[in-house]
């Protein structure tokens, strides 16, 4: 069909044949830690390494390992040649041979050194640490900016989701209005075994950690402290502003009681631990503008897709204002769900021109450093939601929904559904009812001191009232 004898084969210019494409040298990646980030991501890389190539255009190999327990290391790479083995993490950041650094130790200390070293030395930065961006990111991402290097993170938001490479290329023709995820699969667990089985929290706790699901110390997921790290670098790719953990709302799941649980599966929901990002309005288009940046639990419509997402999965949900809602769902934790990140950032990074600068990069948080706003981050009382209260009182107190009503009118908060729901006393205790309400959309802080002022009321309260928040997220 295609007989010109003027044509060589595979050219397209008459009598000339195509020179022959040089194969690019692989990348060497320096790595520091080899737990269960690290020994994850050199498994990915050994045994689909063909395929990872044949998408990266070149071979990715790790050169270099700094760890801890250097005959652990060893045991991990099973034998593997041209693998230098130290104790010493800088030595692998400042490597002459290393072309980019991966960071899976962990931590803020110790870690942000080492990551601005490998900066400074011109390498490229791999991380999953959320802590470490969430408190240092401003200042690495900035240093990374001038030396003229990429630092990638997919693995730190969400393990296995892409949801950061969603916001940053697969998105970027919308305003995004509010993103809002599961994104602890820690915390996730302990409230699928709460509604479930029906346990307390620390039961439920003690599940997940004998799973290995939780630490001996899980304070950073049940407190909340890690899904706010995520939602924080989540709001910062939305909305082309800074990194600004310190004005997140966080709060955890250790005061969750079973009854909340019960209760709002009865009223149609569930608790979820939610990390929003939400910029209701333009600068300019009202009073108040900026962004929420909040981590609680919240009850979500038991009908909606994110109220199904159970165990330790993870899920976020973007509101764009041209792509409406997009759902991303996909395990929230272990080895090589974060090492499957972590090796798509090397492809990411592989692919990358010798020669390119970072003007022809995907910017580190979506937008161009000078296109970003550092835009102000609401109070909590300034957030509006709807809500759910439950004010335990004395059995039999008829006009208990009455007063809790007075009370809510009485700051402006107008009530939705209101019920009474019988409580189940403790042998020995007496008998408890419970008046549950919720109400339509209010200002944090309204509902907070109408809480506030119920508990001053003469023999109404006989334990403290619950408000926890509802999203709708319609």
């Amino acid at each position: 069909m295609f007989n010109d004898p003027h044509l060589s084969p595979l050219s397209g210019v008459p009598g000339e044949a195509r020179a022959p494409i040089a194969t690019p040298r692989p990348l060497r990646v320096g790595m520091i830690g080899i737990g269960t980030v690290g020994s994850g991501t050199w498994r990915v890389l050994r045994r689909n390494q063909a395929a990872i190539a044949g998408r990266a255009g070149r071979g990715i190999e790790i050169v270099a390992v700094a760890a801890r327990n250097v005959a652990r290391a060893a045991a991990v790479l099973d034998g593997a040649e041209g693998v230098e083995l130290t104790d010493d993490p800088l030595r692998v950041a400042t490597h002459p041979g290393v072309d980019v650094v991966v960071e899976a130790a962990g931590g803020t200390g110790p870690a942000r050194e080492w990551v601005l070293a490998a900066i400074a030395h011109g390498k490229h930065v791999v991380t999953a640490n959320k802590a470490l961006l969430a408190v240092h990111g401003n200042e690495i991402f900035a240093a990374a900016q001038q030396r003229g290097v990429a630092v990638a993170y997919e693995g730190a938001v969400a393990v296995s989701i892409p949801i950061v490479k969603a916001l940053r290329e697969g998105l970027t023709a919308n305003r995004i209005e509010w993103v809002a995820g599961i994104i602890n699969g820690t915390t996730n667990f302990i409230l699928t075994k709460m509604r479930d089985e029906g346990l307390d929290f620390a039961a439920a706790l003690g599940q997940a950690q004998a799973l290995g699901y939780a630490e001996a110390d899980p304070s950073f997921d049940v407190d909340g402290v890690d899904a706010a790290h995520k939602a924080t670098l989540l709001a910062a790719n939305a909305f082309g502003m800074p990194v600004r953990f310190e004005r997140a709302h966080v709060e955890g799941i250790r005061g969750l009681q079973a009854i909340d649980v019960a209760c709002a599966e009865a009223l149609g929901f569930r608790i979820k631990l939610l990390g929003m990002a939400r910029r209701d309005l333009e600068e300019g288009e009202g009073e108040d503008p900026g962004v929420e940046l909040r981590v609680h639990p919240a009850l979500v419509p038991a009908r909606h897709l994110l109220a199904q997402v159970d165990g330790s999965m993870n899920a976020v949900l973007v509101k764009g204002d041209a792509c409406g809602v997009t759902m991303y769902y996909g395990a929230g934790a272990g080895s090589e769900p974060t090492a499957s990140a972590v090796v798509a950032d090397l492809v990411d990074v592989a692919r990358l021109a010798a020669d390119g600068t970072a003007a022809n990069r995907v910017p580190h948080l979506a937008f161009h450093p000078h296109a970003r706003q550092d835009l102000a981050v609401k109070p909590i009382g300034a957030v509006r939601t709807r809500h759910y209260l439950r004010v335990p009182v004395a059995a039999g107190r008829a006009d208990a929904m009455a007063v809790v009503s007075e009370h809510l009118a009485r700051d402006g908060v107008s009530v939705q559904a209101q019920q009474m729901h019988a409580g189940p006393a403790a042998e020995g205790d007496a008998a408890i009812d419970h008046v549950l309400v919720l109400t339509h959309e209010a200002a944090d802080a309204r509902v907070q001191a109408v809480l506030e002022r119920l508990r001053e009321v003469p023999d109404l309260c006989v334990q403290a009232p619950v408000r926890l928040r509802v999203e709708m997220l319609e």
